[in-house]
């Protein structure tokens, strides 16, 4: 392997990651609000954002899926996890499953956390969140198997959003922390 070759694929594929996920959540913050009522209240909000996640959340259980079939079709990892590290024929899997997990922990605290600060407009970034979750675990999957420049475009598709959400929550909290005192 060529790595400075490998990092070149993986900037431009993050790059162009970024540049998407910016078209998405752009397109959402515009169009979304004019095709459905957003909720106001708090409570509202939060049960938005859950009913959201459960999109997130299925990703994990797709990945579950594919280890466990896995593990039913291969006689060296049919005893389980405990008796061995995964064989070839379930490593994919299990990595992606692993990084789904942890990436949806991820998404949905950013999420939640951040239905409890906004209301309005500002929520239909949340749906676009969850979309670009399933982008990238797709992408990920997919280019997995091609090395990290072909899993670049969907480890950043499913990040950026949940860093960003972070980033921008935490701003309000200090922001409200600050105009309380």
């Amino acid at each position: 392997m060529n790595l400075a070759a490998e990092q070149r694929k993986i900037i431009r594929r993050a790059t162009a990651a970024i540049a998407f996920c910016a078209l998405v959540l752009a397109g959402s913050y515009l169009l979304l609000p004019r095709l459905f009522a957003l909720p106001t209240g708090l409570a509202e909000r939060i049960a938005f954002a859950l009913q959201a996640d459960l999109f997130v959340l299925v990703w994990i259980v797709i990945g579950v899926r594919m280890v466990s079939r896995g593990r039913f079709h291969s006689a060296v990892d049919n005893p389980g996890s405990a008796f061995a590290p995964p064989s070839p024929a379930i490593a994919v899997q299990v990595a992606f499953l692993q990084n789904t997990l942890e990436q949806a922990v991820a998404a949905v605290g950013a999420h939640l956390a951040l239905a409890t600060l906004i209301s309005g407009q500002s929520l239909a970034l949340i749906p676009a969140a969850v979309f670009l979750f399933a982008i990238g675990r797709i992408t990920f999957l997919r280019g997995y198997r091609r090395g990290a420049g072909a899993r670049a475009f969907g480890i950043v598709a499913t990040i950026i959003p949940t860093i960003s959400i972070y980033g921008w929550t935490i701003g309000l909290v200090i922001v409200r922390l600050s105009t309380s005192l």
